[in-house]
């Protein structure tokens, strides 16, 4: 189960950040963020040597054992997505999505 989810942008900013409610919700925000400054150096490298260029892999981001939850994730991104009502690059504000986000999330009891 996830503590934090957070779909970014192809411009590398947030369009959705969910957390479960804790005492480092503020410290989830933060890695969101520090993971997209990672992301942005990465990017501005390509105009570098040849042999820089082969930095560009990130590692593995997710365990293999959540590729279903990612795929899970995913498919709702893509409904919202494919809403003829929804603005690309707008915050994501659907309900059928944070429930999917929600069903995600580790329950704190």
């Amino acid at each position: 189960m996830a503590v934090c989810i957070a779909v970014i942008a192809k411009e590398n900013y947030p369009l959705y950040i969910r957390s479960v409610p804790t005492q480092n919700e503020l410290k989830f925000h933060y890695t969101v963020h520090t993971s997209l400054d990672v992301v942005e150096e990465k990017i501005s490298a390509v105009g570098k040597s040849i042999g820089d260029q082969r930095e560009l892999y990130l590692g593995l981001l997710y365990p293999t054992e959540d590729y279903k939850m990612f795929r899970k994730l995913h498919n709702s991104f893509t409904d919202v997505m494919c809403n003829p009502f929804h603005n690309p690059g707008d915050q994501i504000q659907s309900r059928t999505f944070d429930g999917i986000v929600s069903g995600m999330m580790v329950q704190t009891a």
